[in-house]
């Protein structure tokens, strides 16, 4: 492709695991999609200046800052991406749509309803002046979970009427792991439920293109007290000595109902704990017409019953999503060659820039974050008043 496309700079604040794959989407998009826009890995901020500085070398950034109020300031930022913890969500997002920068920010949008509202504005006021913004929730690019998003919308599962919502996985269920940051609510805003949580909440009202409209649930934490991680040992220093512990403040486990505009209803499960299961994001949709199930442990699968069919030929049958005709997948390798977790963070930015690009409205917006964050905290909200039925606002 000619390069006399308008280069855009990136700012991304956040270098540690979700700053990785952040780093990779914006190295390869360029490399497999044709973009209206050319992306330039332009800085990277963290508060040390070394280990930012490894951090940059390693993944590809050209410069870096330690302060992200001295990024956004920068000429050479037109894009800012956080990948930071939910705490600082809100302020880095809202300076830098104020400041005239495209914002790309990681999933839940806030630690609070009054955050995610105060964000929406900002964006609503950036969209005025062609400022896009966009929340990170990566499934949706998954192809198998955009191919469900379609047939859905075609009308083949007929009148939705049951959703089950899983996301499993296991890597806190020793109770010698530490205390790190997403087991404390001042800086995750929730445990799994926000952490995991967030992304079926999402995916269930992506694919069905419907809207929870109440939810019960109850919560649990399993393990109250953690050996103290590493940065916050050093906090404690000179106040505990060795094997001092913390207190964990979030959720190890979130399991609610609800139900659907259109009518249907659904189920929720979020745990941390869930020995054996590490990365089971897991959906089906059960309607009139037929259904669909996917596991994200076999992400390029998706199952698919055609109730229409005569019971004797009837079932659930395998799709493999890596046709050429398939969401996302024809930009890639041959079919059945497969794709992986890294490669819906390229499909996530290469709709980012392809929205900046063409002066649209990218998708999910700020305001779509904020119907996850009302749902979540309605979910808390249950959970403390006896699992009390709690409508969502709309």
């Amino acid at each position: 492709m000619s390069d006399n496309r308008p280069a855009l700079g990136v700012g991304m604040v956040g270098y540690a695991f979700m700053g990785r794959v952040h780093s990779q989407a914006w190295r390869s998009v360029g490399a497999f999609f044709d973009l209206p826009v050319a992306p330039v890995m332009a800085v990277l901020s963290g508060r040390s200046k070394d280990r930012t500085s490894a951090a940059a070398a390693d993944l590809g950034w050209a410069a870096v800052e330690t302060d992200w109020k001295d990024l956004i300031k920068r000429d050479d930022v037109d894009i800012v991406d956080i990948c930071t913890p939910g705490d600082s969500h809100a302020e880095i997002a809202i300076a830098a749509l104020d400041a005239g920068k495209h914002v790309l920010c990681e999933k839940p949008l806030a630690n609070t309803v009054a955050e995610a509202e105060a964000m929406v504005a900002a964006a609503e006021r950036a969209a005025a002046r062609g400022v896009r913004s966009m929340v990170a929730f990566n499934y949706r690019r998954v192809p198998a979970i955009a191919l469900a998003r379609q047939m859905v919308a075609e009308g083949r599962l007929g009148e939705l009427r049951h959703v089950r919502a899983q996301y499993l996985q296991d890597w806190i269920a020793d109770p010698d792991f530490p205390l790190v940051w997403r087991l404390q609510k001042d800086k995750a805003g929730s445990g799994a439920l926000g952490d995991i949580g967030s992304h079926i909440v999402d995916t269930t009202q992506f694919v069905t293109g419907q809207t929870l409209t109440g939810v019960s649930g109850i919560t649990e934490t399993f393990i109250g007290d953690r050996p103290l991680a590493e940065e916050s040992a050093g906090l404690a220093a000179g106040a505990a000595g060795a094997g001092s512990t913390g207190t964990v403040t979030v959720d190890d486990a979130a399991l609610f109902v609800g139900r659907l505009s259109g009518g249907a209803v659904a189920s929720f499960e979020a745990t941390r704990f869930a020995t054996g299961r590490k990365n089971a994001m897991r959906i089906e949709i059960n309607g009139s017409r037929g259904s669909l199930a996917f596991d994200f442990e076999s992400m390029n699968e998706l199952w698919f019953h055609d109730h229409t069919l005569a019971a004797e030929e009837a079932g659930f049958r395998r799709i493999l999503v890596t046709e050429a005709g398939h969401p996302y997948a024809g930009a890639w390798w041959p079919p059945g060659h497969g794709l992986g977790y890294e490669h819906t963070f390229s499909h996530e930015v290469k709709d980012f820039l392809e929205a900046i690009g063409t002066g649209s409205d990218p998708s999910p917006s700020f305001a779509d974050g904020l119907r996850v964050q009302r749902v979540l905290a309605a979910v808390e909200e249950s959970a403390a008043n006896e699992s009390r039925w709690t409508p969502i606002p709309r």
